[in-house]
């Protein structure tokens, strides 16, 4: 079947990797950089459009770098609900179905603003585009990989505490080379002990090793880009059989020379292996992409059929932190959509 663009467009989706850091309209930053005083690279929301998106990093480091300048403007209530909303509201319009949207909530308290009060804000936010817009979401908490294992222990005490209340699972986030996410463990035997799901950023700038240690001592039930997870084929095939989903960032692993081009994601290689796989955008304003368009490149540069696009979608869906019941209806639902749009 002839895959566009368009029908891309169309096609039910779940975004299961996104920060709400990365996700920022250029418009509301410069209104919200405008009310708090807080100086901007761009004042244009155009240019600062251009600057956000990252093409000019070497590596991961780098990349994580324009984050400092969406978080300065995240630093009260107000603007992590509108922030929160307004992605949600972006994601509904590509057909969106379903999203979990991850972020450190410690690094919105700079100013002041309490750790729950960094919660309950965008909380707030997708509560409200929810009733307005009938997308589905939920957020993921990150700890920080260069930040002491005690931060993960608060912001993994503060998921739990949130459990049930809109927030599903723990991430470790940040720079991977040189901070292995075993010195994070306690923090994720809290998560996994109070029965909550947990995903890691693991394997893109660091080789398998980071993804054993995501898997072996942290007990991740996802892997968060497993970008190089193809150097240990024994490794690979261990996530195979367990069906432990890939969060694919085809974009962003480019911008963080990951890979050298799109043409060359091992996520082909997976596919074929009989992986699962979904693909995402890791965040629309620093990647300057949307879900769509990353399965578009997926189509174009590794040649996704229509029927293995159909299979992402849905391994998206299947593997969502909700419970099973709701995750089997969901996917059956848009499993009868897509047999529609062929």
């Amino acid at each position: 079947m002839i895959v566009t663009r368009a029908l891309l467009e169309r096609l039910p989706k779940a975004e299961l990797h996104v920060h709400l850091d990365g996700s920022l309209r250029p418009g509301t930053m410069v209104e919200l950089a405008a009310a708090y005083g807080k100086p901007l690279p761009e004042s244009d929301p155009e240019r600062l459009r251009t600057y956000m998106h990252v093409r000019d990093a070497s590596n991961l480091v780098e990349y994580l770098d324009r984050f400092a300048v969406t978080l300065s403007v995240m630093q009260t209530a107000e603007a992590l609900e509108r922030i929160a909303y307004e992605l949600a509201e972006d994601l509904a319009g590509e057909n969106v179905r379903y999203a979990e949207i991850r972020y450190s909530p410690i690094l919105n308290t700079r100013e002041g603003l309490p750790l729950t009060a960094a919660v309950d804000a965008p909380l707030r936010g997708l509560e409200s585009a929810a009733q307005a817009f009938g997308i589905r979401t939920n957020l993921i908490i990150c700890g920080i990989r260069n930040m002491d294992p005690a931060t993960s222990q608060e912001l993994a005490d503060l998921t739990v505490a949130y459990k049930g209340r809109g927030v599903v699972a723990f991430d470790l986030a940040g720079a991977e080379y040189n901070y292995p996410a075993k010195k994070h463990r306690e923090a994720f035997y809290t998560v996994i002990n109070k029965n909550m799901a947990a995903t890691i950023h693991a394997g893109e700038a660091y080789g398998p090793e980071s993804i054993h240690q995501a898997l072996h001592y942290c007990k991740a039930n996802r892997i968060g880009h497993g970008t190089r997870l193809y150097e240990d084929p024994v490794l690979r095939d261990y996530i195979r059989d367990r069906r432990l989903l890939i969060e694919t960032n085809i974009t962003s692993n480019v911008q963080t020379r990951a890979v050298a081009r799109a043409s060359e994601h091992p996520v082909r290689q997976y596919l074929d292996a009989a992986l699962a796989v979904t693909l995402c955008t890791d965040g629309w304003l620093m990647t300057g992409v949307t879900l769509s368009d990353e399965y578009w490149l997926a189509h174009t540069e590794l040649g996704f059929t229509r029927a293995e696009i159909d299979r992402c979608l849905l391994e998206g869906f299947a593997n969502a932190f909700l419970p099973w019941p709701e995750r089997r209806a969901m996917v059956e639902r848009v499993r009868g959509e897509l047999a529609t749009l062929r």
